[in-house]
């Protein structure tokens, strides 16, 4: 992404360390974003296709933005198993 073209999009797959009960509400932001300072500054972080077991943090750029490197964090927000649940 440093140089302005080419894919301005890039997927990464989380996988939670222990399935949900039902989807999750997923927040994502960026912890860290080295960026050229001479284009302007545009970025979108996302989370997609968000299942019981994980989901897809999306990072996209548009324009003539130039990105080095990005960082992002997540917390998942539901209900999980545990173990005094009773399957009746």
């Amino acid at each position: 992404m440093w140089t302005g073209k080419g894919p301005r999009e890039l997927r990464r797959v989380v996988d939670f360390d222990e399935p949900f009960m039902r989807p999750p509400l997923v927040q994502v932001s960026l912890s860290m974003l080295d960026i050229d300072q001479s284009t302007n500054h545009r970025v979108d972080i996302s989370a997609e296709m968000v299942t019981e077991d994980g989901f897809v943090i999306v990072f996209r750029t548009w324009g003539d933005t130039k990105i080095a490197r990005v960082r992002a964090d997540w917390t998942a927000f539901g209900a999980v198993r545990h173990e005094d649940d009773w399957d009746v």
